[in-house]
């Protein structure tokens, strides 16, 4: 490994995490407008960000950096793929991985896998449904659209708040840090749907300062401890949310993942690990 790859690996283990994570959050709010603009403007011409499809053009009219990140698309930017029974991709990005889970764990990089009990926060009875399913990784780079979307429309029956490490999540983090995945801070959201049990795993990584979701707003545990939620009848209003219907967002970064279970869904042909995809486009097809 080159020695400049070697430091950066290194500093993932000797950085504080969530300080600098909370440190670079409160610089994202900022509103003044010295500040906001400049910052906004040097990203956008750094990552070659499109603006030409967000529904609010103008970098300047953006309160603060985190509104401009996790902008909204005009409407069409990104077609929904119409095939029957199609999953849908839920965000922008490059695919990481995508494949079967065996043995109850999850591919991350040459070398490396993860556990899918770990993943889901340590619950065998919630992990069982996946095993032996299949799983898919979607990358988001900085210059991607960041909302996350529903691959198909659901129930939420849970949703659990994991604390964990941060962790930047890019390829050479997932060649380097055993259990990657597993190790980083993430909130899971767990769904019935027509393909059975699905689970949507928002991954934070280094200096993502938040992770939000549709129906619970900015998820920030008082503390930072294995958190569970159920939507059940007994507990709270069923939570319903439509194919393609936004589902969360990143504050910076990061990655999602996607679980289904046994015989569900085939991998649409042609998706490898580092394919370019988008929100919309169809991930996956059912299993004949």
């Amino acid at each position: 490994m080159p020695m400049k790859q070697r430091l950066f690996i290194l500093s993932q283990y000797l950085l504080p995490h969530h300080l600098l994570s909370r440190l670079i959050g409160c610089a994202a709010e900022c509103r003044a407008a010295w500040f906001k603009d400049r910052l906004i403007g040097w990203f956008a011409k750094q990552y070659q960000v499109n603006m030409s499809e967000a529904q609010v053009e103008d970098l300047t009219a953006y309160e603060h950096f985190n509104a401009f990140f996790t902008r909204a698309l005009k409407d069409g930017a990104r077609p929904l793929d119409a095939t029957p029974g199609a999953t849908l991709c839920p965000a922008d990005g490059a695919v990481s991985q995508l494949g079967p889970i065996e043995q109850g764990r999850i591919f991350q990089a040459k070398g490396h896998s993860y556990s899918v009990l770990e993943l889901l926060g340590g619950d065998a009875e919630r992990a069982a449904p996946f095993m032996g399913g299949d799983f898919a990784t979607i990358y988001l780079s900085p210059k991607d659209y960041h909302r996350v979307h529903m691959p198909l429309g659901g129930t939420l029956k849970e949703m659990v708040y994991v604390p964990g490490r941060l962790f930047s999540v890019n390829q050479t983090t997932a060649e380097n840090v055993p259990e990657l995945f597993a190790r980083n801070e993430r909130v899971v959201c767990l769904f019935d749907t027509e393909r059975g049990p699905m689970a949507v795993v928002l991954v934070g990584a280094m200096i993502v300062a938040s992770i939000e979701t549709v129906w619970a707003g900015l998820i920030t545990p008082p503390k930072r401890e294995l958190k569970t939620i159920r939507y059940d009848e007994t507990a709270r209003a069923a939570i319903e949310l439509i194919k393609g219907g936004e589902l969360g967002r990143f504050k910076l970064g990061s990655t999602a993942i996607v679980l289904f279970g046994p015989q569900q869904v085939q991998w649409a042909e042609g998706l490898i690990a580092g394919s370019p995809v988008r929100m919309g486009q169809a991930l996956a097809h059912p299993r004949s």
